[in-house]
């Protein structure tokens, strides 16, 4: 989207730099990737900056005034977990990056949700590109790594010691995310624990170190309940519904409440419109939306054709929704002169002393396919993973 910046990156390109910039992240990691990243950044204009800021302080401002019984409502009782928190740690922001009737190039939110992405993965991501590609020094105005670090710092440990704050998730070394577990145990000096190794004592949480059992006061919790609801043997210490003397961050309850389910209640020109599954009215047409189920992680049971007959086989609706279908555009030029399409994640962090979250971070998805999603990469296309923008 600024042919200046593409054609130098293009013609500066080469498979061996590729393979060194993948080299530098394994190296930074001390681990591998198990999903693929791009060969290639993208590089957007002041114009499409100042769109995903003017949607994203729309949305932080729906999101505070939108009343807690509401946003209560999203919680299954099942997965309902005690002392929740004012705001959520993080904030996701998913965007198309699409044209508009007016050939205008435009984002479109696809989901948003109160979950932590790759937060320090792609702090090396980008600073891999730069070292690979010295040039993109002069798009970088992010701030720098020491004090993005530090930012990490004050929201996932607060006052507390590394050594109490523990990164859990299940099975962790089984998680296509391990890389990002890694980097956050370098920079913030804290382990990562497997849900099945946590010790309860009343209502205190233990994890082993060292043959010691150490106190947990704080869980950076990466663990989704889509995904441990599929363990149905697994055996546990402690649950989520426990009343425990732990702070979460970010709480688990806002999984649910910043959701596709509030995607319904959100009006502005770069958000498609969106109805309930059981609220679709007539007068739409099934074939113009996107059928999505609400609580579905990394584009689970989406389906982007549906039929009347698919809409009309749901039994309990009130647990989907349809979005309007958008068009992600091929802008992005590769080597071989063909084109990627790309989404933007805008990454937030919430400090709980502000009364704003902070943009910190972006993440790209890259594709060539229907799916930005990187479970649907193909290898051997070029132009398409996991990958950073960088602004004019």
């Amino acid at each position: 989207m600024i042919p200046k910046y593409r054609e130098k990156f293009n013609k500066d390109f080469s498979e061996q730099k590729y393979e060194e910039f993948k080299q530098k992240i394994r190296f930074k990691s001390q681990s591998d990737f198990s999903f693929r990243v791009s060969e290639s950044p993208i590089f957007l204009p002041n114009s499409f900056n100042n769109k995903l800021k003017e949607v994203s302080e729309y949305l932080i401002e729906e999101i505070k005034s939108i009343p807690n019984e509401i946003l209560n409502r999203a919680i299954p009782d099942s997965h309902r977990v005690p002392h929740d928190f004012e705001n959520p740690h993080f904030l996701l922001f998913d965007f198309g990056i699409c044209k508009n009737e007016s050939g205008e190039v435009v984002p479109q939110l696809i989901e948003l949700q109160a979950f932590p992405s790759l937060f320090s993965f792609m702090e090396i991501q980008k600073e891999s590109y730069i070292e690979i590609y010295p040039f993109l020094k002069e798009l970088n105005n992010s701030i720098p790594k020491e004090t993005y670090i530090h930012k990490l710092k004050n929201v996932l440990l607060g006052e507390e010691n590394p050594e109490n704050v523990i990164l859990l998730e299940i099975f962790p070394n089984k998680q296509k995310t391990n890389i990002d577990f890694k980097i956050t145990e370098q920079f913030l000096e804290i382990s990562t624990v497997c849900i099945t190794k946590v010790i309860k004592k009343g209502r205190k949480l233990f994890y082993e170190k060292d043959g010691k059992k150490i106190p947990i006061h704080r869980i950076y919790n990466r663990v989704i309940f889509e995904e441990l609801d599929k363990y149905k043997n697994l055996s546990l210490n402690f649950s989520f519904n426990d009343d425990l003397d732990v702070t979460w961050i970010t709480h688990p309850n806002w999984f649910y409440k910043i959701s596709k389910f509030i995607l319904p209640l959100l009006n502005h020109s770069y958000i498609p419109k969106t109805y309930y599954a059981h609220q679709f009215p007539e007068s739409e047409n099934v074939q113009d939306f996107v059928l999505k189920p609400l609580f579905s992680f990394a584009g689970r049971g989406v389906n982007l054709n549906p039929k009347q007959k698919d809409l009309d086989q749901i039994i309990n609706k009130s647990e989907y929704i349809l979005q309007k279908r958008v068009t992600y555009n091929s802008l992005f030029k590769d080597i071989h002169g063909n084109y990627s399409k790309a989404e933007l994640r805008m990454m937030f962090l919430w400090d709980e002393k502000d009364e704003n979250p902070e943009w910190i971070m972006n993440l790209v998805r890259m594709t060539k396919s229907e799916f930005a999603n990187m479970n649907f990469v193909n290898d051997e296309v070029r132009w398409v993973g996991c990958s950073y923008a960088f602004f004019e």
